[in-house]
């Protein structure tokens, strides 16, 4: 449906608004105007596509928040289009209120709330249409959009966590390679002019620095360029298919951040299929949007292959157990939750479970990195200074050879 731009004022405040609506024509998008007690200043027909976002995103903080004040509204009893009218005007954010205005727009026009919200990817992913959708159809829309309020919460509370233990050691890092840095390029050279003017043979240690630095002096503009091509090397490569599953192959490996990344991985996993089984989707449509956001390329790979075996008529956990990427413990619980008939309490058991792990881990994480990262760091600023400063205790010595 095309996209009009309108100037109106409302019939009670004489609030002047400037928006946009969704409307067949426009006469039927001055109705719905109208029917929201809004008098048409002008209008016209925007140039364009339909229903975009404004080319950005919406930060899952943002998203959080209007599911769970939707979820309110619905469950207090009042109407969607005037719950979304309401979020709209509170709204801060400018691409989540274009995104609103648009949504309420087509729920005016006749589509339903999902479809209204498919057509905007970048904010509603597969996931949250799809459970929105199993609400309407149910009848459950205002307890649908609790759990999903309680899972985005989750996520987002989870992401935090990750960044927070990943923030200090990142800083460490970025502070002693830029001391380093400095070091190289503007102290060690003063020293090494120093040193010249002794005519006599360095201490080793010396040496190599004072070799390391002009060689950085030197070649400064070509490493910089090396490891700008090299990063963005690797970004195209594992942005390839075959790049992809060998850093996700790889990542879930590695000692300690692989442990990390794969409960991660698996906490999304089970948290997401315990979210679409309560919401009564289907378990192959279940299955299929899983794959899409476990954000592991091995696991989307055994999850597509266990859905082709669960069609065949396997149960949910032989058919994930015949994988390895999926630890015994989950496949045991997935069996007794199958049994007794409670899957999705079973399954948001162990991605609570999952999330305790994942910060265990990381609070020892963050515990062991810090003081790794401050020897690091006095060891490689250290190293430097006592290189420099070497020659000054072996003056003596030195001075005799010179003589």
């Amino acid at each position: 449906m095309p996209t009009y731009v309108f100037i109106a004022r409302e019939t009670g405040s004489s609030r002047e608004i400037r928006s946009t609506v969704e409307a067949a024509t426009e006469q039927a998008a001055i109705s719905l105007l109208l029917n929201r007690d809004l008098l048409v200043v002008s209008i016209q027909e925007k140039a364009g596509k339909k229903g975009t976002t404004g080319g950005g995103k919406v930060a899952l903080a943002d998203l959080v928040i209007f599911t769970r004040q939707l979820a309110t509204m619905i469950d207090a009893g009042l109407a969607m289009v005037q719950s979304l009218q309401s979020l709209a005007d509170q709204t801060s954010n400018k691409v989540m209120r274009d995104v609103i205005r648009d949504v309420c727009s087509r729920v005016e026009g006749g589509d339903s709330f999902s479809d209204a919200l498919q057509k905007h990817p970048k904010v509603f992913t597969r996931l949250y249409v799809c459970m929105v959708g199993a609400g309407e159809r149910g009848g459950l829309l205002a307890e649908i959009l609790a759990r999903l309020a309680v899972y985005l919460e989750n996520t987002a509370r989870l992401r935090k966590k990750v960044k927070a233990a990943m923030m200090y050691p990142t800083v460490v890092s970025v502070v002693a390679v830029a001391i380093t840095i400095f070091l190289l390029i503007k102290v060690v050279p003063v020293f090494g002019d120093i040193f010249k003017s002794f005519n006599a043979e360095l201490p080793a240690p010396t040496q190599f620095l004072i070799n390391v630095s002009q060689a950085v002096q030197s070649y400064a503009l070509l490493m910089i360029l090396v490891a700008g091509g090299s990063i963005y090397g690797w970004i195209y490569f594992i942005r390839t298919p075959a790049g992809r599953h060998f850093w996700d192959a790889s990542r879930i490996r590695l000692p300690v951040f692989g442990q990390i990344a794969h409960k991660i991985c698996l906490a999304r996993f089970t948290r997401t299929l315990a979210s679409l089984v309560r919401s009564g989707v289907p378990i192959l449509e279940v299955l299929q949007i899983v794959s899409q956001t476990v954000g592991n390329m091995v696991m989307e790979n055994a999850i597509k292959v266990a859905a082709t075996d669960i069609e065949r008529g396997e149960s949910i956990s032989s058919a994930l157990g015949k994988h390895p990427v999926f630890p015994t413990m989950i496949i045991r619980m997935l069996t007794a939750g199958e049994q007794t008939g409670k899957i999705d309490n079973m399954l948001e058991r162990i991605s609570d479970f999952l999330d305790e792990e994942i910060e265990t881990t990381l609070s020892g994480l963050t515990a062991l990195v810090e003081p790794i990262l401050i020897v690091f760091l006095g060891v490689v600023v250290g190293g430097m200074v006592i290189c420099m400063f070497l020659p000054i205790f072996k003056m003596p010595e030195i001075v005799s050879k010179t003589h």
